[in-house]
């Protein structure tokens, strides 16, 4: 009867350790996983993401913002692959597109970063946490803030943003100096057969120049392509949203017959020789990697 009682009360006891072993392995694996993870608030809801990301796809035009904080990109869009300021560091990087589920499933990654308009939702958060973005809806600083918070390096992004806000505050100013306070600053780009002319959050440098260096723009261009960011042209009409001083996007295949045009050739900008030529390949994108690029082509172009 003894033996028999204490062997009940040995494996109650050791069915009693096993059990706070258990919840003691539990927790600290629950422990571990609350550290590898956070709650991110995005658009599209409060979304459990890795607390530091380590396979990144992006299938917007943020690419150079995530790259800017140093954390690694496994695949991205075309356009991001094939810009001139981003292509050396996305060289190792797959080319994938919101259509290529299998393509994106193949590079398991950790974290997906899209448009808000972006195709097949659903399935791309059945792959990884996906994270989107209205393009606009924040400025294009406040933007890369945003994706610092979702990447935890938010310090990081914010130091960037208050550096280069600075640097170009600085430039406008001295700019506006040397051309004067009223001088007019249009962004047309030339792509395929089509001509645009550009409003003040359209990237092309737009944000830049509009928004933080406080350079004017025409009023026919704040009438037709402000509301919308952009305005299609035809070469008959293109002096009326030439300013004093023109950013002219050019993309390597664009037909550029207008510029030998009378209608062209007469147009003060033109004949003042007040247009700065910009590569339209990349010039799409507002992220850190491009904004100082053309930060450094406007300082160059303007102030010589």
């Amino acid at each position: 009867m003894k033996k028999s009682l204490l062997f009940l009360l040995s494996l109650m006891i050791f069915f009693m350790a096993g059990c706070q072993n258990s919840q003691t392995n539990k927790n600290a694996t629950d422990q571990k996983t609350s550290e590898q993870t956070r709650i991110y608030h995005a658009e599209n809801g409060d979304i459990k993401v890795p607390a530091h990301p380590k396979r990144v796809i992006v299938l917007s035009g943020f690419t150079g913002n995530v790259l800017k904080l140093g954390v690694p990109v496994v695949g991205a869009e075309s356009w991001s692959k094939n810009a001139p300021y981003l292509s050396k560091q996305l060289k190792d990087a797959k080319e994938v597109s919101e259509d290529d589920l299998e393509g994106i499933i193949a590079l398991n990654p950790d974290l997906i970063i899209a448009l808000s308009t972006v195709k097949n939702l659903n399935k791309l958060q059945k792959i990884a946490p996906t994270v989107v973005y209205t393009w606009g809806k924040l400025d294009y600083l406040d933007q890369h803030i945003e994706i610092g918070k979702l990447l935890n390096k938010e310090k990081q992004a914010t130091d960037w943003v208050n550096s280069f806000k600075k640097d170009a505050e600085q430039t406008g100013q001295a700019i506006r100096q040397k051309i004067g306070e009223n001088a007019t600053v249009s962004v047309i780009e030339a792509y395929g057969k089509d001509l645009y002319v550009y409003g003040d959050n359209w990237a092309r440098g737009t944000e830049l120049l509009y928004q933080t260096m406080k350079l004017n723009m025409p009023e026919k261009v704040k009438a037709d392509a402000l509301k919308n960011g952009y305005f299609a042209l035809s070469t008959e009409v293109l002096p009326e949203y030439m300013g004093d001083y023109v950013i002219l996007s050019k993309y390597h295949e664009a037909d550029l017959s207008f510029e030998q045009t009378a209608t062209y050739q007469n147009i003060p900008a033109v004949k003042n020789h007040h247009v700065f030529t910009m590569q339209g390949e990349g010039a799409s994108f507002n992220d850190p990697i491009t904004l100082e690029k053309q930060l450094a082509f406007f300082k160059k172009s303007f102030l010589g």
